[in-house]
């Protein structure tokens, strides 16, 4: 009965912390964008007739909407073929890393041909490559581009509708920069060189050649729009959608359903920081230049054609007579790998650039979480066995604490008569029954909520551990042994198919596969150490709660159902052996006996 009340008390406290959380951390942070939003509302304000007049389109979009939203199929599925006639129809600059394949294309020079060589769809080998960038004409959309917005004395400007023209070679590579260029009638020549590391950065460096007798003035500007969303809406532990780091509000973070009703989010003018689209694993931003500074928009567009769209505008670039100017953007598409996420943000001096990937409140502990992880990974090669090591590691840490939260239990149970006894004189007098309790905790020198302390150190490393299988991509298709091929994806088995061995397919609710079943019973074993509540209601939840819980983390990662059986095994060693010090019997084989024993009916 006790261990029962302190499993609800640690629930009860978890409830607590998220609560008082909300109440003096994210309600004090929404009311504080609030008033930043309304403040800049006010400033946008003033500034939107000059807004127009640089940024013409519909809803202030910083491109000619020319060309800019053509019409896709349909709405039909994106085959291979459709794809493929997509890219034709265009002429195109090859891309080709050790990470990346696609193209460029020449209209815009836009980047909106892109897979991920290392990664697939599914674990099959034969899986194809992610496609993370695909051009506008198909319903799935997605594409960055880098343009110019001018008036009348820069007349016609690179934007979307731009042919441009290849100088030399004609193949980027990490070893081989490519360079486009663009003239108008007004004197103007554009050199755009385009060059990418062995990983997922393109560095976009623009010169504006003025050979005209004026000096003109003109904006920069970049974009990333996609025409579709993800077909599986995360889950709340996970921002998909809009994002961004730029000036003095700090990190951006704007949902699809949330943007959709918004419609545009136009935070403070920045020089430093980065904006784009997120995706769980991939992602694509957009760095602007420090030496200029810009206005970030997150945007949702219904004219014409469905579009969600993070950009930027810089304040005007300057370009005397007979003089150049230069500006660069760094885009980043590809995955979001921790280590060159990270390295990203230090090398090049992206500020906060690691929030690309979402580590959540508890990042202080979900980020420990995956170093060790992936430390003992480099030792191991396998994740399955880090997650093993990475439970042992977390035990010895908090073995002082759970040593004496299971002693205590230990005592508890040596007391039970004495318990009882107070129970049983005072069974009409509640209070003297309380103080009587209280007493014999004190004499004995047991703490009451000892107990909870196993369960609730649970708590923030479950929740970490949850963080960082559904996150990171490192653990995406990450094989364990056997059937386990992805240790971020549920246990693929089921009971009720006999594990595959009766071909029919079950629905979600019934996929209890081998390692969830695994995990209810040494969760049920755990639970039968302690003596059976003698009160029906608590004796019931005692025997039901094993099985409820099997079901419910049959559905969660293989990684975590394997790190949550696991654990339950050491504790269950480790209560034993301290039980065992302690002189207390350990209930496990006579609770076991008594639940399978047939009990004598009334007659007997």
């Amino acid at each position: 009965m006790e261990n029962n009340r302190n499993f609800f008390i640690t629930i009860a406290l978890s409830v607590l912390i998220l609560t008082l959380w909300q109440v003096f951390y994210m309600n004090p942070r929404v009311e504080a964008q609030r008033e930043a939003a309304r403040i800049e509302e006010q400033r946008v304000a003033e500034q939107k007739k000059a807004a127009e007049g640089a940024n013409p389109g519909a809803a202030g979009t910083p491109v000619p909407p020319q060309g800019a939203i053509p019409n896709a199929p349909g709405g039909e599925a994106v085959t291979a073929a459709g794809r493929e006639q997509a890219l034709a129809a265009t002429a195109r600059v090859k891309i080709d890393t050790p990470s990346l394949e696609g193209s460029i294309n020449l209209t815009g020079a836009r980047l909106d041909d892109l897979k991920l060589k290392h990664y697939t769809e599914t674990v099959d080998k034969n899986s194809p490559e992610i496609e993370l960038l695909n051009p506008s004409v198909l319903p799935n959309g997605y594409f960055a581009e880098i343009g110019f917005v001018g008036n009348d004395k820069t007349g016609a400007v690179p934007g979307a509708d731009t042919v441009w023209k290849v100088d030399g070679n004609a193949t980027l590579t990490p070893a081989t920069p490519v360079t486009l260029t663009y003239s108008n009638d007004k004197g103007l020549t554009f050199k755009r060189t385009f060059s990418v590391d062995n990983d997922y950065m393109f560095t976009v460096s623009d010169t504006v050649q003025n050979s005209g007798a004026t000096a003109v003035s003109l904006f920069n500007y970049g974009r990333v729009t996609r025409f579709d969303k993800p077909a599986v809406a995360s889950i709340y532990v996970l921002h998909e959608g809009l994002i961004g780091f730029t000036g003095t509000e700090g990190l951006q973070e704007h949902k699809y359903a949330s943007i959709e009703k918004d419609k545009q989010f136009q935070p403070g003018k920045s020089t430093d920081g980065w904006l784009g689209i997120t995706d769980k694993y991939w992602a694509v931003t957009l760095v602007p230049t420090e030496k200029q500074p810009f206005q970030p928009r997150y945007a949702y567009f219904e004219d014409g054609r469905h579009r969600y769209q993070s950009d930027f505008l810089t304040d005007p670039i300057n370009v005397d007579a007979g003089q150049s100017a230069t500006v660069e953007t760094e885009v980043f598409a590809g995955a979001k790998e921790v280590a060159k996420i990270n390295a990203y943000a230090e090398d090049r001096n992206i500020k906060r650039f690691d929030l690309l990937i979402d580590w959540g409140w508890f990042h202080f502990i979900t980020k420990p979480m995956f170093w060790l992880i992936d430390t003992l990974y480099k030792f191991f090669g396998n994740f399955g066995l880090a997650i093993l090591a990475t439970t042992v590691v977390v035990k010895a840490i908090f073995f002082p604490l759970a040593n004496k939260s299971y002693a205590s239990m230990a005592n508890m149970k040596k007391v039970q008569p004495k318990m009882l006894e107070i129970r049983e004189k005072y069974a009409d007098d509640k209070m003297k029954q309380q103080q009587a309790m209280m007493e014999l905790y004190k004499t004995e020198k047991i703490n009451p909520i000892a107990g909870c302390w196993p369960v609730a150190l649970q708590i923030p490393v479950f929740f970490a551990l949850y963080k960082v299988l559904y996150i990171t991509i490192e653990m995406r298709h990450a094989p364990f042994f056997g059937w386990i091929q992805d240790l971020a994806a549920p246990d693929p088995t089921s009971l009720f198919n006999l594990f595959g061995l009766i071909p029919i397919t079950l629905p979600h609710m019934l996929m209890i596969g081998v390692w969830p079943l695994v995990m209810g019973i040494t969760m049920f074993l755990q639970m039968r150490m302690n003596p059976t509540p003698p009160d029906p209601t608590q004796a019931a939840i005692f025997t039901w709660m094993p099985v409820i819980f099997t079901f419910m983390m049959a559905g969660f990662p293989a990684g975590l159902v394997i790190y949550w059986a696991w654990n339950n095994l050491l504790s269950i060693l480790q209560q034993g052996v301290i039980m065992k010090r302690q002189g207390a019997k350990i209930e496990l084989w006579d609770n076991l006996v008594a639940l399978f024993r047939k009990k004598p009916s009334p007659a007997e």
